[in-house]
């Protein structure tokens, strides 16, 4: 999808909603402080790297591997945050760079997401807050069976247990799962009923996993997978 179709999406009716109610969640999960600073992992257009910075505060750098997004992003933020080239399973910043980290969807498209993972949890000093595709979701139906469609050919969608596993072994406390965008059509019905129902059941299409990071893992990064980068 071409990067100014994929942002221009997020300023429809239901492209509006839909991110407001994805960033949301994810604000409320990672509870970002006023000046701390902020990695959002597999950035894309910055749409929600330029949110995090306006309406919460934080100084943010967006990471994406492809340069063609990341020059859109750069045009639709003037003096906002900052960009940098860079992959998932190997983020160019050493341990504990960022006081919070996000991913929204970024490592549905990613192979080696647990490495992607484990990364995150390296660069983070404080929370991380990931979101991902529900299998167990009626956008899953749609969209995502038989290799995807859209925009969402060639995700993965993962289950419950799976999010669960990517941390197996990491040094992470109070995990929680979340999910949203139950009926992801944004008529007035489904608005409804997400207002009614709330992030607490887990069928909704954008999964969100959040946590801290424990001190032991801070302590010793990722070894010769560690580069030199820029301690924001």
């Amino acid at each position: 999808m071409d990067a100014r179709d994929y942002e221009a999406w997020y300023h429809t009716p239901r492209g509006r909603w839909i991110g407001d109610i994805e960033f949301d969640l994810l604000r409320r999960l990672l509870r970002p402080g006023k000046g701390e600073s902020l990695l959002d992992v597999g950035c894309g257009t910055g749409y929600f790297t330029r949110r995090f910075a306006a309406e919460s505060g934080v100084r943010v750098v967006g990471l994406d591997p492809d340069l063609v997004w990341l020059g859109f992003a750069k045009t639709c933020d003037g003096a906002g945050p900052s960009y940098c080239s860079g992959r998932a399973e190997r983020l160019p910043f050493p341990d504990r760079s960022f006081d919070r980290t996000v991913s929204v969807t970024a490592l549905c498209f990613i192979h080696d997401q647990r490495r992607a993972v484990r990364e995150i949890v390296r660069v983070t000093r404080k929370r991380f807050a990931i979101g991902l595709l529900n299998r167990h979701s009626l956008l899953y139906i749609q969209k995502g069976t038989r290799g995807g469609s859209g925009a969402y050919r060639g995700a993965h969608w993962h289950t419950g247990r799976e999010v669960r596993a990517l941390f197996d072994g990491l040094s992470v406390s109070g995990l929680e799962i979340r999910s949203a965008v139950l009926f992801a059509g944004g008529s007035r019905v489904a608005r409804s009923i997400e207002t009614a129902l709330g992030d607490r059941h887990p069928f909704g299409a954008f999964i969100v996993a959040a946590g801290e990071v424990g001190e032991a893992l801070c302590q010793h990064g990722s070894g010769e997978d560690l580069e030199k980068g820029v301690n924001v």
